[in-house]
């Protein structure tokens, strides 16, 4: 048994000899210069050169277009309350139908006011008549001018009462301030409601508002009854809208500025609180454009690839305004520029590339 063993591990020693022997030979073969040169496509230490596609920089006559987003809003739009408290005897709430203005959309009841009412008018009757009287008495000097002034005074303060229990009659009736549609029933019929109760609603969205922002790099583009275009989330159809008002001052945390406009709603599909995508002519202008896909963004800001003297040069730059498929380039680059356009991902300064003739 014991020569066996020893056997066994003379084998055992000699296969892993020659496994170590490979190894050595293997790396001995990589490490050629001849091989080097094929991994490397030059002379040691050198990379191979990149394919690429470029593309020269040069003055675009494009559309200079400000995007934002915002939101509709409605022209007028209030909660109807009652002025009083009281038991509702009428009620007459079309929901969600357009009514007019002045429209009658609920009484409170009213029967204490109305008999207060009819008293005054009675006693104003009577203390006109006593008036008259005494105006004729004093025209005879039957009776002092101070007689007269307290009866006179008298049909003044009854007809001033009068008034006064008028407009508490008046409170006793919620009729639509303005035109628009009625919202939804808060209450039934023979609800006691007081000034806090929300009745219902009313809203007027033909014109319909909209409000949005703008950097405040552009405050001096924007101007009174310029005409804007804008879409409605999920919808290509453009509508117009002309600005109306511009808020005076600046937000100091996003540097925006708040821009309202104005558009026709005839047809009434759009409704307040839609989301909306501004479009913003500030005219045209000849700039530096570039592909969208050629720029990659990075912490501090952006960078593209050109191709100088056969190598790729990272340069940074600042950008402007944006369209369906180019940016615009404030600073970085020039015209005449070889702007690289593929191969974004594998490049980085001073990687050698080439282009196809």
């Amino acid at each position: 048994m014991r020569p066996l063993i020893i056997a066994a591990a003379i084998i055992l020693l000699l296969i892993l000899g020659k496994i170590f022997f490979w190894s050595s030979d293997s790396e001995k073969e990589s490490g050629k210069p001849g091989d080097k040169k094929m991994i490397m496509g030059g002379k040691p230490g050198e990379m191979k050169p990149i394919m690429v596609k470029t593309i020269t920089v040069g003055l675009d006559n494009s559309d200079k277009t400000v995007f934002s987003s915002g939101t509709t809003v409605a022209n007028e739009e209030v909660e109807l309350k009652s002025e009083i408290s009281g038991i509702i005897t009428k009620l007459n709430i079309p929901e969600g139908k357009m009514v007019a203005k002045g429209f009658l959309i609920a009484k409170i009841k009213d029967d204490d006011i109305v008999a207060q009412l009819r008293k005054i008018e009675l006693e104003e009757k009577l203390a006109a008549q006593i008036e008259a009287r005494q105006r004729k008495l004093l025209d005879i000097n039957a009776i002092s001018k101070e007689e007269f002034e307290i009866s006179q005074n008298k049909v003044l303060t009854l007809k001033a009462d009068k008034d006064l229990l008028k407009v508490q009659l008046a409170k006793t009736e919620i009729r639509a301030p303005f035109a628009g549609k009625i919202g939804l029933k808060n209450i039934s019929l023979g609800a006691y409601v007081t000034p806090a109760t929300v009745i219902t609603s009313l809203v007027q969205f033909n014109p319909i508002k909209l409000d949005f922002t703008i950097p405040e790099k552009y405050l001096n583009s924007i101007v009174l009854g310029k005409t804007i275009k804008f879409q409605t989330d999920g919808s290509l159809d453009e509508r117009t809208a002309s600005i109306v008002a511009v808020d005076p001052k600046i937000d100091e945390t996003m540097r925006t500025l708040k821009v309202r406009a104005l558009s026709n709603n005839s047809s009434n599909t759009l409704l307040p609180g839609m989301f909306i995508k501004v479009f913003i002519n500030l005219g045209s202008t000849q700039s530096v454009m570039i592909p969208t896909e050629t720029v990659i963004p990075v912490v501090d800001g952006k960078k593209v690839f050109v191709k100088r003297n056969g190598k790729a040069e990272e340069i940074k730059i600042e950008t402007g305004l944006r369209n369906a498929s180019s940016l615009q380039v404030l600073k970085g680059l020039n015209v005449g520029d070889s702007l690289i356009t593929s191969g974004l991902m594998t490049l980085k300064a001073g990687t050698p590339v080439f282009t196809k003739k």
